[in-house]
């Protein structure tokens, strides 16, 4: 299966967005969340919990970003795109619902997160609703 420009594009935002995201949360998580205005102390249990998310995060952008290279993970990456930046917006509106309003650049956040997803959504709508033959292929089986 190969993929089309759209999908191209949409799988390389969310990939560079997830890996580069991920890895500063890894990385450097006091900084990260400072952005947001949100203070970290020097908590080790606090830290090893947002770390190992962020490691998850930006191993999950790497495999977004694997499908533009390997078209049998295409699939793959497709479905793992669409999981976060769907989860992420969906746990953000959760906590609207039961937290109130966050700050400016969480807003922020969600909206470019559901950005996202509507571009995924639009990339491979033919791959999840539509027939496979209305994805065209540059390389069709023989």
């Amino acid at each position: 299966m190969t993929p089309t420009v759209l999908e191209k594009i949409a799988l390389a935002i969310s990939g560079l967005t997830a890996l580069t995201i991920g890895g500063f949360i890894t990385t450097a998580p006091q900084a990260f969340y400072a952005g947001y205005g949100i203070a970290l102390g020097p908590d080790a249990s606090l830290l090893s919990e947002l770390r190992a998310p962020g490691a998850g995060l930006a191993a999950f952008g790497l495999l977004m970003l694997l499908g533009l290279w390997r078209r049998t993970l295409l699939p793959v990456s497709a479905v793992v795109a669409l999981t976060v930046f769907v989860a992420f917006p969906a746990g953000r509106l959760v906590g609207l619902a039961l937290d109130g309003l966050p700050s400016g650049s969480v807003i922020a956040a969600l909206g470019f997160e559901v950005a996202v997803a509507a571009l995924l959504l639009a990339a491979f709508r033919h791959r999840l609703w539509g027939s496979s033959a209305s994805v065209p292929d540059a390389h069709p089986a023989q």
